[in-house]
């Protein structure tokens, strides 16, 4: 694990294998520990790099640090900079999919391919847990931890459509948890600003790139008639559907995940 020093935050990341260059990027309330054996599956053929944006996983979260769309973009943009990364195939989850749009699309980062899964891209979205606690952010921060935890854990496993294993569930609630992540789960939800979105829509048709979209056929956070609009939006993108698949598309799903994903990064490394 290394740390890149951006603007006084520290944002956690890892390298591993050779080849062609392949960015995960997660979303919330995730880290890149989501997209981890999937990397390490794909790291024989090529170079993968892991990061946990600003605020999430193992990077700093500090409270006076901004974590809106537009700085984890920034974020993003400085980051691959820092890794020398050109055209990088990149490979977005829920928010990291609006913050790969928007670097490609408003600052002009140059990808060789994208695929978007379950993807925070265009509006509307939002669990009706996080519309809750967007409106509720100070009060929330403030139950006592015991509540806390509970509300995290039920909600995280609300994002799956099968049971998730309680130590994926607590590899993915541990973050949220203590005097630093509780009040950080809930300033990044009410940092989030739906006209990020709306600006990403309205140059999707710009996008001339090789483009994939996976999609869980059983996301209630993010229905997959949302998929549908946001790959019709992008020339020459392709809607794939995983039947049986969650919002937790990767631990739904991840034989067929993985699948998709060496399928598809073999054919647009080709």
């Amino acid at each position: 694990m290394e740390n890149f020093d951006w603007q006084g935050r520290r944002i956690a990341w890892e390298r591993a294998g050779s080849g062609p260059a392949v960015v995960f990027c997660h979303g919330t309330p995730w880290s890149s520990w989501l997209w981890r054996p999937f990397a390490e599956a794909l790291s024989g053929d090529f170079t993968v790099y892991l990061w946990d944006m600003p605020g999430y996983g193992r990077s700093s979260k500090d409270p006076s640090h901004a974590v809106d769309f537009g700085v984890q973009t920034e974020a993003f943009t400085a980051l691959l900079t820092h890794w020398g990364l050109e055209r990088p195939h990149v490979v977005a989850h829920d928010y990291g999919g609006a913050v790969s749009l928007r670097a490609h699309l408003f600052h002009d980062v140059p990808y060789a391919s994208l695929l978007l899964a379950d993807a925070v891209a265009i509006p509307p979205s939002g669990s009706p847990f996080f519309q809750l606690v967007k409106q509720h952010p100070d009060v929330l921060a403030q139950v006592p931890p015991y509540i806390h935890e509970a509300l995290v854990r039920a909600y995280i496993g609300n994002a799956a459509f099968h049971q998730l294993r309680e130590s994926d569930l607590a590899a993915l609630v541990a973050p949220w948890l203590g005097d630093e992540g509780q009040p950080a789960l809930y300033r990044q939800i009410a940092a989030y600003d739906e006209s990020y979105l709306a600006e990403n829509e309205q140059r999707l048709s710009r996008l001339d790139l090789p483009v994939r979209v996976l999609w869980g056929t059983e996301d209630t956070w993010i229905p997959i008639s949302l998929g549908e609009r946001l790959a019709a939006a992008i020339p020459g993108a392709t809607l794939t559907p995983v039947e049986g698949a969650g919002h937790l598309i990767q631990l739904d799903a991840p034989v067929r995940v993985a699948t998709e994903l060496r399928t598809w990064l073999t054919q647009v490394a080709a």
